[in-house]
């Protein structure tokens, strides 16, 4: 799959995912890429485009080891329950060396998770894991 490909999934997949939560549950995701240890911004939309790229590192927080693993496939995500404010609530891969990050700069993963709304709100969520599952997404050059 290609990168703009891509990008309308993550966007439809947020809106679907707004549109059962009854208000945003992530309002900032980025897709980025990462190879020899440097991290590029392929895609992003949110509140803060210049924040989300100079304090990458302190915001993905316990995200980032798992980014640098190689065990996960296309397809992979994972929450952090904890992220605060601009602290990344997830992360998921889209193929090798891309990731989609998704943050609420309000909430924390937790206090989205307290609403019933969330369990239904998740659904394309995964439906969106396993579009890239099946067809992970590819960029040129890394």
């Amino acid at each position: 799959m290609k990168l703009d490909q891509a990008t309308k999934l993550i966007e439809t997949c947020a809106q679907q995912m707004d549109a059962r939560y009854k208000r945003p549950v992530f309002d900032e995701w980025a897709v980025i890429a990462l190879a020899n240890n440097k991290g590029r911004l392929l895609a992003y939309k949110g509140p803060r485009r210049e924040g989300f790229q100079q304090n990458f590192l302190q915001d993905a927080g316990p995200l980032h080891e798992s980014m640098l693993r190689e065990t996960y496939e296309a397809g992979d995500f994972e929450f952090a329950r904890h992220g605060v404010g601009t602290g990344f609530e997830s992360m998921m891969v889209l193929g090798k060396g891309l990731y989609l990050i998704c943050n609420n700069t309000v909430q924390s993963m937790d206090g989205i998770a307290q609403d019933p709304l969330w369990i239904g709100a998740q659904a394309p969520f995964v439906d969106l894991s396993e579009k890239f599952r099946s067809e992970p997404v590819v960029v040129a050059r890394l």
